[in-house]
């Protein structure tokens, strides 16, 4: 066609052939035009292959004491929220305390504390716990997860699951009384949002339980401690 043809060698011939065989190129004319951009079919399985063994989200809690129950949270992999990012914040305190206190999932100063409620949230609520004659040493903190997972949002079956951990944890910590702080707990173990849960009495694991705002919630929101401090008064009264 007026141009140099450019000869090759059978070794090119031979690679350029295999190139277009590798391609899929296998014969050079087909009566029905080819799909190339077509997904491969799927492989077949073979019966010796085993049946997939997905594994569960969550263990559910059957340690009999408060140490081994500690022990599974500081270990376990198989937790709401747990992942390669997750930081794990464990509980702390003494058992049988005079009062445990339930927070949200930890945020990312608790966290860097080590202890469920970090920070300035902290410092106030030691100052909660001192006004009802209860020293911070003597208190039982947890979390709703031991987990802070940055960008992680925690499902309804997170939620049921962590609920199911949270009262078995209460049975074994074995508190005289229980304070939910912030809107996670609340919806958990009460199944109510906070504002509806808070003003009641509630038993949880037959522990007296009240609800009420988040330290956290109450450093940048001070207009809600009064309101806070109602619900400690309530928290304490005796039994009638």
């Amino acid at each position: 066609m007026g141009g140099e043809e450019a000869a090759i060698g059978i070794a090119e011939a031979r690679s350029a052939l295999a190139w277009w065989l590798e391609a899929g190129v296998d014969v050079a004319v087909q009566e029905e035009p080819r799909n190339w951009l077509r997904p491969a079919p799927a492989r077949a399985k073979t019966a010796l292959e085993p049946e997939p063994n997905p594994q569960p989200n969550v263990i559910q809690p059957s340690q009999e004491t408060l140490a081994e129950l500690r022990d599974w949270l500081a270990s376990s992999v198989q937790l709401p929220l747990a992942g390669p990012g997750a930081k794990r914040v464990l509980p702390h305190g003494p058992e049988l305390a005079p009062v445990m206190l339930l927070c949200d999932s930890p945020a990312l100063e608790d966290a860097a504390a080590g202890q469920p409620i970090g920070g300035e949230a902290w410092m106030l609520t030691e100052r909660m716990l001192a006004a009802i004659g209860i020293k911070a040493d003597e208190a039982y903190s947890a979390s709703l997860s031991c987990f802070n997972t940055p960008g992680a949002r925690m499902t309804s079956a997170d939620r049921q699951a962590c609920a199911e951990i949270a009262r078995r944890h209460i049975a074994l910590a074995k508190p005289r009384r229980l304070l939910l702080l912030g809107e996670g707990p609340s919806q958990a173990l009460i199944g109510k949002p906070l504002p509806s849960a808070r003003g009641h009495v509630h038993k949880i694991e037959g522990v007296r339980t009240v609800a009420t705002f988040h330290p956290r919630q109450l450093v940048n929101q001070p207009s809600n401690k009064s309101m806070a401090w109602r619900d400690l008064l309530l928290l304490m009264e005796e039994e009638s």
